[in-house]
This record gives C-alpha cells, structure tokens and sequence, in this order.
C-alpha cells in the first residue's frame, strides 16, 4: 500500500459516516475476498473460471470486486468448481466499550 493511499485510508477510517458504510458493506467485501482468494488457490484465472461456470470473465470480477453480492447457488457453483466447500459461520457481534 503507497504512502499516499495509507493517509488517505486513515481519514476514512476515522470518519464515522465512512466507517458506519464500510461496516454496512464489510460482509460483501469479506465474500469477494473468499472467492478471488480461492479461485487464485485453484490456479485458475477470471476467464477460465467463467468457463467452468458458463458465465463471462466480467461476471466474476462483478462478484471479485465486491460489487455484485453473489447468490448462494453462485457461491456453490464457484466451491464445485474450484474443489471447495462451503462453510457458513455466525459468530457474535464485539460490542464496544462507553468511553
């Protein structure tokens, strides 16, 4: 991460209406970073991912990129055709401290 990019990310971070967004949208993010992770774990690239799929390269970066929320059944496909499974966790929300 450049210099520049880590100054800029710190004010967002520190401004509450950006954080309040970023966490609203977090869960998306995580799910597109699981799938572009597995997907490079397989050794495949976008396009021939799409083609194991029957979709366009620019389908999975929509869903890579985190903004397109994928299906569970294109989440399934993506796991039957990298060798994965799925794994689904719910865990509980850290509350924060009163100052």
């Amino acid at each position: 991460m450049s210099r520049a990019f880590s100054k800029i990310a710190a004010r967002w971070r520190a401004d509450a209406k950006f954080r309040a967004e970023y966490d609203r949208h977090e869960p998306v993010f995580a799910a597109a970073f699981a799938l572009a992770s597995a997907r490079n774990r397989a050794g495949l690239t976008q396009a021939e991912l799409a083609a194991k799929l029957g979709t366009s390269q620019s389908q999975i970066a929509r869903v890579e990129s985190g903004r397109h929320l994928p299906s569970l059944r294109m989440v399934e496909r993506y796991a039957r055709a990298l060798g994965c499974e799925i794994r689904i966790e719910l865990v509980p929300l850290r509350r924060r401290k009163a100052a």
